[in-house]
């Protein structure tokens, strides 16, 4: 019974981490990434179909993503998905293909994200905390109900911690690996 709580509770806190790995990963870096593209979905018959099942998308250099649509009708709507994304860039039409430079940051851009980086972080945490608390009443409650002893549930908490703690330096470590890519000119 402590098990499944506490397994159910490190299956949740393994998801809060995922998430503020994937908000971390849309934001821009002054790098160019695949991945900046990652939520754009273009007009594709009548579907809004991802980016990436329209088009090859890669980067040649650090400061470019290259679009190539599969069919060249796409050029246009693909256009104007990007700049609709409010990400800031700006493609620009080059034959077959759309080019969408990556502007570089300045320094007060990069103070900004890093702060946002931060919040998504925090929200990471609190998430993996509460995750906590309802383990740990849910070992309270069970220990009344099920009838185990005093002793698993005070265990069962001591491993919630360590569960927390793990995860907390995960959210740590991708912050600080983050913060350290924005702020590297």
């Amino acid at each position: 019974m402590v098990k499944d709580i506490l397994k159910n509770g490190e299956d949740r806190m393994k998801k809060a981490v995922e998430v503020v790995r994937e908000e971390l990963v849309k934001i821009r870096t002054g790098k160019a990434t695949t991945a900046l593209l990652d939520g754009i979905r273009v007009e594709y018959y009548g579907q809004m179909t991802p980016l990436n099942q329209v088009s090859n998308v890669s980067t040649p250099d650090v400061h470019t993503i290259v679009v190539q649509p599969w069919e060249k009708n796409m050029i246009q709507p693909i256009e104007k998905a990007i700049l609709n994304a409010n990400l800031g860039l700006n493609p620009i039409t080059d034959g077959n293909l759309v080019r969408v430079p990556i502007p570089p940051l300045n320094e007060e851009r990069r103070r900004e994200l890093v702060k946002l980086v931060k919040k998504f972080g925090e929200e990471g945490k609190v998430a993996v905390r509460n995750v906590r608390r309802d383990a740990i009443e849910h070992l309270k409650k069970s220990e009344k109900q099920e009838h185990f002893s005093e002793d698993d549930r005070k265990r069962g908490e001591q491993e919630a911690q360590k569960l927390t703690d793990k995860f907390i330096k995960d959210i740590d470590n991708l912050l600080a690996m983050k913060e350290k890519e924005i702020m590297e000119v």
